[in-house]
């Protein structure tokens, strides 16, 4: 049975793509920050009748609790790096402290590096290893760039960037894994209903998953170091995510 890890997956985007990937026959593993969360989130997949998954504690901002997980899993075809924070609003490039840039980074930037570096050796065991990083189209500097746009989120920057430089992973990534069977890809799942978003949006939980674990299961002839938005941008200037 091919394997799949999904950062945190205890509850919303996570949670679906965890639930699509099992439903789709791999043993996927839930990382959870929370075990307790975890095992719950287990429990009611369980009660859905999907018995192939499994909850590991995985806190993306400390490295050995990333190492503890990388311990406790022995094979892996996917690599979902969904955990993420805001970092709270409004975030002014002006007034916003660099140890508030240093909160949000340590999860949505170094947080998908320390994980995939733990997991890289796992996945180029895989015939089919597959990276998705999940991103979002408020990261665009080409939107950001037109400053009248009244339509398009504003002071954010502290979100925003870390996932403009998320963005920028993906490509080295997928460009040093050029040549291999690796498929290395951002997505945006969309403008989503949520606790991340107040339960604000435009897109159901499900419809995101379903959005993020399309390019989890791309073929041999799939795009790779790509980025992919499936929903309308900008969204709403009232956005708060």
């Amino acid at each position: 049975m091919k394997s799949a890890l999904v950062t945190g997956a205890n509850k919303g985007i996570g949670f679906e793509v965890a639930k699509i990937l099992a439903q789709k026959g791999f043993f996927v593993y839930l990382g959870c920050r929370n075990l307790e969360l975890g095992v719950a989130a287990v429990e009611k997949l369980k009660a859905q009748g999907l018995q192939n998954i499994a909850a590991v504690q995985l806190d993306v901002s400390s490295q050995d609790s990333v190492d503890a997980a990388r311990k406790s899993i022995q094979a892996l075809d996917i690599l979902v790096n969904n955990a993420g924070i805001a970092g709270g609003f409004e975030q002014s490039a002006i007034s916003s402290g660099a140890a508030e840039y240093l909160s949000v980074y340590e999860t949505n930037v170094f947080g998908v590096v320390r994980v995939t570096q733990a997991f890289i050796d796992l996945l180029k065991q895989s015939s089919a290893p597959r990276i998705v990083n999940v991103s979002t189209a408020m990261a665009s500097i080409s939107l950001a760039a037109d400053l009248e746009n009244s339509n398009y989120p504003k002071r954010y920057v502290i979100y925003q960037s870390s996932k403009a430089a998320l963005n920028m992973y993906t490509v080295q990534l997928a460009y040093e894994l050029r040549g291999t069977a690796f498929k290395v890809n951002a997505v945006c799942p969309g403008y989503t209903r949520t606790d991340f978003t107040g339960h604000q949006g435009t897109s159901t939980a499900e419809e995101a998953g379903q959005r993020i674990a399309k390019y989890a299961l791309i073929g041999e002839d799939g795009p790779t170091g790509k980025y992919f938005s499936e929903e309308y941008y900008p969204a709403p200037a009232t956005c708060p995510w």
